[in-house]
């Protein structure tokens, strides 16, 4: 993989991914990690802010879908506290992050903090954590915590996710078609229910780390309106299985469609080099995006 120095950083982070998801299996089977993580028939919800946000998105429907009880997903910000939860996961990479730390601190019921530095006021509050140190970065973008922290759960829930190591090692090593680059919009679809917050946030690194016209949706709600601004500039990146017909209606549009037949979350790592190769082409450097911080920590009077 090239690394250009304007980006050592994040694409140092993105290159590490399957070896990071590596550890996170093996993690995900000690007996402390699963008796921090939830457990069976539990009524759990997951709760972050941006990146963090969309991976407990996925992780709860995940979660549902295995038979593992109901789990629900909020922004730290819109928690509902009058809800009745067994217990509460906060995901976030720097455990500093100003509306989970406000989260936590309310609750009343068991806390399991999954974070990627220890020792700060998430994990203080928590009453279990999983670390994921070697998954941490210094780079404003998250990439390998977000990714890592999904597999660890998508662990946890039992899947083998050794294809899904391959498939990524084959996304870092493969060229990206020169034309996708080339792209001026950019919409992401989630054709599994639980791919939709990989949509998301597949969208979220094109803004943020190349400033892009970016959006996403669950694959069926594409054609209720957004499709109208598909045109000849546009690529529509697909997740997982998708409505049929729904390629040719964009080819109709002049726009460009890609979709593969591999895990969704190696499809993501993809998408993390596009987005690091549109801001290079844009004279960007994605391990300084404009306006954002490693971490949003608020003044108390906000």
């Amino acid at each position: 993989m090239h690394i250009n120095s304007a980006a050592r950083h994040t694409n140092a982070e993105i290159a590490s991914q399957p070896g990071c998801w590596r550890r996170a299996v093996a993690l995900a089977a000690e007996p402390e990690t699963a008796d921090a993580l939830p457990r069976r028939t539990e009524r759990v919800a997951v709760v972050g802010c941006g990146t963090s946000l969309f991976m407990a998105q996925a992780y709860a429907r995940l979660r549902e879908d295995a038979g593992h009880g109901e789990t629900d997903a909020f922004a730290a910000s819109e928690f509902p506290f009058g809800r009745a939860y067994d217990r509460v996961v906060a995901l976030t990479r720097s455990g500093t992050t100003t509306e989970v730390v406000d989260v936590v601190r309310r609750l009343e019921v068991p806390v399991t903090a999954v974070v990627g530095t220890p020792g700060t006021p998430v994990t203080a509050l928590a009453d279990q954590v999983v670390a994921l140190e070697f998954a941490d970065e210094r780079s404003v973008v998250q990439t390998r915590f977000a990714t890592t922290a999904l597999v660890l759960f998508r662990a946890h829930l039992g899947e083998w996710l050794e294809r899904a190591v391959l498939d990524a090692e084959q996304a870092l090593a493969e060229p990206l078609p020169e034309d996708l680059v080339q792209r001026d919009q950019f919409t992401f679809l989630g054709g599994a229910p639980w791919t939709t917050g990989l949509a998301a946030e597949a969208a979220l690194k094109m803004r943020e780390a190349s400033l892009s016209w970016t959006e996403s949706y669950p694959a069926a709600e594409y054609r209720h309106g957004p499709i109208a601004i598909t045109d000849e500039g546009s690529l529509v990146w697909a997740f997982g299985a998708v409505p049929a017909g729904l390629d040719a209606e964009v080819a109709a549009t002049g726009g460009r469609w890609f979709a593969r037949d591999r895990d969704p979350l190696a499809e993501l790592v993809a998408v993390h080099r596009l987005a690091v190769e549109v801001a290079l082409l844009r004279g960007l450097d994605p391990d300084t995006p404009r306006n954002l911080s490693r971490s949003v920590i608020l003044d108390p009077a906000t």
